[in-house]
């Protein structure tokens, strides 16, 4: 007869420790928090540095009583377990007015100046969309944030591996100055990747700034560069030539309208810089630079371009076509162009013949983003060049526009072109397509 007298246990009591960080590991802090309660083993499993070597900070902008708390909540946290992070983003949620700003300035400033002293294994931080041109942002605390983070870079120089300030909005000597803080301790910096797009303020000449050259030679093991093209010259592609060839695989560079990108760059240069970095690829984002002279004095034939995208965001130009583009310009990387993403507006030009042109002599294109006035027709030539072994396309998202409020006649047709390739589409592609209205 069995003894009852003791209780039993549950299986959840022989869960091997490996096993039980593997659960915890999918809770958010709340639940984290009632299940270490639940015995001693589960409040130790609580502390294994393995559950906070990645963090997300949110400072939401709108205040509500449950944002307050999962913040105050989140900021403890990461105090309390700091020094096991290896990953820390902080997001800024539509900051509002001054005060919040203000707000964040300080909990920044104590947050940063606690895993300074408590942290030896930070290799990732990034702190995207600060916005710090914003009106919002007063001089005393911006230059306080500003002087906080730089010291933090400082301090953490020498284990940062990747570090990502997009859309920080700062002057030119702001900004070289939180850069030069990542090499302040030995005079270089070994961090692999940095991402600095739209880091500077808007119609800023970075690329004439003699301190923007002295900042960018202190980065001697880049692998991924992510920036703005008005801050590319002939000066800072002989830099990276010099200090980062031996490491350089990837530049993404985008061009915005607002943005000087008069600059003449030597294809020289550019053809220097890829003889000597043989990994790297280059990959270019268009946004609202559209006209041929100004993209052709841009994308010059001695660039490994991998990726292109252009973007009009839905602005019309009489004067401008995008012909010239599709048949001059980028038929010159029909040997290296992987990506294609084209989003036009070009209610006034046909360019169904220009455009499969394009992608049939590409021989390397594989992903295909295209939003523009196209006939349906196109996208039954496609499918059939595809099908025949014409091009290697993996991937093709298309939004035909059209300027009639009524597309059942086109959805029609494109329903009757995707049941005649259904089985290359389903086997073979990541395939979307649609029309869409635009009056």
């Amino acid at each position: 007869m069995e003894d009852d007298s003791e209780p039993r246990q549950s299986s959840w009591a022989y869960l091997p420790d490996v096993c039980l960080r593997h659960v915890f590991h999918w809770l958010d802090d709340r639940d984290r928090s009632r299940a270490a309660l639940v015995c001693k083993k589960w409040s130790c499993t609580m502390d294994s540095g393995s559950l906070w070597t990645c963090r997300t900070i949110t400072f939401y902008g709108k205040p509500s009583r449950a944002r307050t708390l999962e913040f105050q909540s989140a900021l403890w946290y990461t105090k309390k377990f700091g020094k096991y992070l290896k990953h820390l983003e902080i997001k800024l949620s539509n900051p509002y007015n001054t005060p919040f700003i203000k707000k964040f300035q300080v909990i920044m400033r104590g947050l940063l100046l606690h895993l300074g002293k408590c942290n030896s294994h930070l290799v990732s931080l990034s702190i995207k969309y600060l916005e710090l041109d914003c009106l919002i942002w007063k001089n005393v605390v911006r230059a306080q944030f500003i002087k906080n983070l730089a010291a933090f870079l400082k301090r953490m120089s020498n284990q940062l591996d990747y570090l990502n300030l997009k859309g920080a909005r700062i002057t030119l000597e702001e900004g070289c100055e939180l850069l030069n803080s990542l090499s302040s301790l030995t005079n270089r910096s070994f961090i692999s990747e940095i991402n600095i797009e739209d880091f500077f303020s808007l119609h800023l000449s970075v690329y004439s700034s003699a301190l923007f050259h002295q900042t960018m030679s202190k980065f001697h093991r880049l692998t991924i560069l992510t920036f703005n093209y008005n801050c590319i010259s002939d000066e800072v592609l002989d830099i990276l030539r010099e200090h980062s060839s031996h490491s350089l695989c990837t530049l993404n560079i985008k061009c915005h309208i607002h943005d000087p990108h008069g600059q003449v760059v030597s294809g020289m240069s550019w053809a220097n810089l890829a003889k000597r970095a043989p990994k790297m690829n280059v990959n270019f984002f268009f946004e609202r630079v559209m006209k041929h002279d100004h993209l052709a004095r841009i994308l010059l034939v001695e660039i490994p371009v991998r990726s292109i995208s252009l973007r009009s965001c839905y602005f019309s130009d009489p004067d401008w076509t995008v012909r010239p583009t599709l048949t001059n310009l980028l038929p010159a990387y029909w040997h290296v162009l992987q990506k294609l993403t084209l989003e036009l507006n070009n209610d006034h030009e046909l360019l169904d013949n220009e455009l499969l042109q394009l992608i049939l002599s590409c021989k390397r294109l594989f992903f295909l983003k295209v939003w523009a006035f196209l006939s349906v027709s196109f996208m039954e030539r496609l499918l059939q060049n595809r099908a025949e072994r014409k091009c290697i396309l993996t991937t093709i998202k298309v939004r035909i526009y059209t300027a009639q409020d009524d597309s059942t006649e086109e959805e029609r047709l494109l329903a009757d072109i995707y049941r005649k390739f259904k089985y290359l589409i389903d086997s073979e592609l990541n395939y979307f397509v649609i029309t869409y209205p635009m009056v």
